[in-house]
């Protein structure tokens, strides 16, 4: 989304990261979590799990904005996002 001008308070915001973690033997390859995502964080992959499933993997990690909608989507409970902490500068 392109806006027309910046946001007044830019400098302010902090753009919450995530770190999606998926259970590869509890998916099923519906891919809902792939085609839902907003960010096109998720890809799925070429290998089998123990069911026989293509399950997704994390193609673009740095783009997760820790949204939980894969979470909220998956049928089978086998994604979740935890945020990333980024550690500020520490002075000691």
């Amino acid at each position: 989304m392109k806006f027309w001008r910046k946001p007044l308070d830019i400098d302010e915001i902090k753009i919450p990261k995530g770190e999606v973690h998926i259970i590869k033997d509890r998916c099923k390859g519906c891919g809902f979590c792939v085609e839902y995502c907003p960010k096109e964080v998720l890809e799925i992959s070429e290998e089998f799990n123990k069911m026989g499933y293509h399950p997704p993997y994390v193609k673009n990690p740095d783009n997760c904005l820790n949204c939980h909608l894969c979470e909220m989507l998956c049928p089978d409970f086998a994604i979740y996002c935890i945020e990333k902490v980024e550690e500020e500068g520490i002075i000691a």
